[in-house]
């Protein structure tokens, strides 16, 4: 049965629209613009170091009929697949199996996983595997020896890309899918997470930049080539924005199309995102996602004084035990363990070479004062204006629904970049900072995105799920405040992204003492007499220490009572 929208008025149709205005002009500003630019600059040759001159599709034919872009492209969607896999079958086996232990298990869980995405870097992890090149190596690590050759460095850094994001993938799928299993139609819901979780991936893997410029820069012999590796060659190693600004565009074209399909699919599912109730104890009432105590009548979703207004009521050896809250059987519970105890090992064991590296980081340049500065200042500040512009529109789109129930089909109008980071902009973006003067400035640090889409997406479907809870309450209590928390969430992921970006700095700064974490990390490795790499330069302990804490409280706190539901299906009461 499906919730009703609330009603539509005049006045909330309007705000809803004045709410997306400022993410409509940014994505015009910093996307459409850019996207252009980036295709008008694919049919010039030249760039900084001779005159433009328009040349048509020469740049594509030379392109598509050459070996390089192909080689790049297969390359690159190998190195997806074992992530992939990871994504799309042990991250909902996991979640699965944590879903049906019950709330400690479920909540460990989390707990286990935040580390490993607070603590991932990819510039860190994989200078981590650069010590497998060095005298006296031992362990796991020297699996990089197989990068020295052609033959064999394909296959060696798909392994090291593969082990190196099992922990992060693993984690992050999981966050993905437990929502689903907690929402009253829980099949339809994990499918079309897992669509979405899989399309991510692989998009995410298409701008895959960092680990091939540290470990091999696309060497031996082009052998390791991927297509952002393949862009920046073009652009800024050798000068020429024609060729590199059209292998940017052929990039942009395969993610817009999968961020368009992303969101068709989330649209057509009618998915959403709400807060299931708080539950504190026998007795007590639920509380909504507002803190007031959510309705008890017969038929409500949320009802919690017996187990037939639950979705889901029962499974297997456990059973609402009277409360309408599912409760785990002793054996789920020790299979959700075992299953968490065997994915952390695969992961400790996997990321060994990276925390034995940050145990051996000498001090170096990377890890100052300064270089800490310009990691996290600029990423912060990118992330506040990107999520925040998001979040007024989601609040529109999503909440105050001014197209009504065909609101979320709006979001096809940032449908193409929903999967779009820095590498394919970065030819027109970086041509714009020049020409602004900005170059080797502290303001150039900030990611020039000022609507962040994947921030967007989640953030309207949460509204919208937030807007057709059964009940009363207005905008304020029943909208704003409950997402609240969610836009802080994605704020600080976002800022995690920007801090490790790699590319935008290494563009947009030569002066030493401008330089990032991840940037000084590679320069540093660079050097011909550069020491042991400074792995722990850009996961600090003070960082990791307070984004743990952070993550681990929205974990326990209000990511863990997030339900994900299709065609308006009610979400099911979590397990106590």
């Amino acid at each position: 049965m499906t919730s009703p929208s609330p009603p539509q008025t005049y006045v909330s149709s309007a705000l809803g629209w004045l709410l997306a205005v400022p993410a409509l002009l940014g994505t015009l500003i910093t996307l459409v613009l850019p996207t252009a630019q980036t295709i008008w600059l694919s049919f010039q040759s030249g760039g900084v170091l001779r005159e433009s001159a328009y040349v048509g599709a020469e740049n594509y034919s030379e392109l598509l009929g050459g070996s390089d872009f192909w080689r790049a492209l297969g390359f690159t969607l190998s190195l997806t697949v074992i992530p992939l896999l990871v994504a799309v079958v042990v991250g909902p086996l996991l979640a699965l199996a944590l879903d049906r232990a019950g709330t400690w298990p479920r909540r460990a869980g989390r707990i286990v996983l935040s580390l490993a995405v607070v603590a991932f870097s990819p510039v860190a992890v994989a200078g981590a595997w650069l010590r497998g090149l060095m005298p006296h190596a031992s362990g796991l690590v020297t699996l990089a020896e197989g990068l020295r050759e052609p033959a064999t460095a394909p296959g060696t850094l798909r392994l090291i890309v593969a082990a190196g994001t099992f922990g992060v993938v693993c984690a992050l799928a999981v966050i993905a899918f437990l929502p689903a299993l907690r929402g009253g139609t829980p099949g339809p819901a994990t499918l079309v997470v897992g669509v979405l979780v899989a399309l991510s991936v692989v998009a995410v893997g298409l701008q895959t930049f960092s680990f091939g410029m540290v470990l091999t820069k696309g060497g031996p012999q082009r052998a390791t080539e991927t297509l952002a590796g393949l862009q920046y060659d073009y652009a800024f190693r050798l000068a020429e924005f024609g060729p590199g600004a059209s292998v940017a565009a052929l990039t942009g074209v395969v993610l817009g199309v999968l961020g368009i399909v992303a969101t068709v699919v989330a649209a057509a599912s009618r998915l959403s995102i709400t807060l299931t109730p708080r539950t504190p104890g026998p007795g007590s009432p639920a509380l909504d996602g507002a803190g007031a105590p959510s309705p008890d009548k017969a038929g409500s979703p949320y009802r919690t004084g017996g187990g037939a207004g639950i979705a889901g009521g029962t499974t297997g050896t456990g059973g609402t035990g009277g409360t309408g809250v599912r409760t785990p059987g002793a054996g789920m519970a020790v299979a959700g363990v075992a299953a968490l105890v065997l994915v952390t090992v695969i992961a400790f064991v996997l990321t060994w070479p990276w925390m034995d590296g940050v145990l051996a980081s000498p001090a170096t340049p990377a890890g100052t004062v300064s270089a800490q500065v310009n990691t996290w200042a600029p990423a912060v500040t990118g992330a506040i204006v990107s999520v925040g512009v998001a979040y007024l529109a989601a609040l529109g789109i999503g909440g105050l629904r001014p197209l009504g129930r065909a609101s979320e089909w709006l979001l096809l109008l940032f449908a193409p970049w929903l999967f779009v980071g820095p590498g394919p902009l970065a030819v027109a973006n970086w041509q714009n900072i020049h020409n602004l003067g900005l170059i080797d400035t502290f303001p150039a640090l900030i990611q020039p995105l000022v609507v962040s889409v994947p921030a967007l997406l989640v953030l309207t479907l949460l509204c919208k799920g937030l807007a057709e809870r059964p009940g009363g309450g207005d905008f304020f209590g029943r909208v704003l405040l409950p997402s609240l928390p969610m836009a802080g969430i994605l704020t600080g992921a976002v800022a995690l992204v920007n801090a490790h970006d790699l590319l935008w700095p290494l563009l947009v700064v030569q002066k030493p003492d401008l330089f990032t974490t991840p940037v000084a990390q590679v320069q540093q490795l660079a050097g011909y007499a550069a020491p042991a790499p400074d792995v722990g330069a850009a996961t600090p302990l003070l960082v990791v220490a307070v984004t743990l804490a952070a993550l681990v409280a929205a974990q326990l706190l209000y990511l863990d009572r997030l339900a994900i539901r299709t065609n308006g299906s009610h979400p099911r009461t979590p397990a106590a």
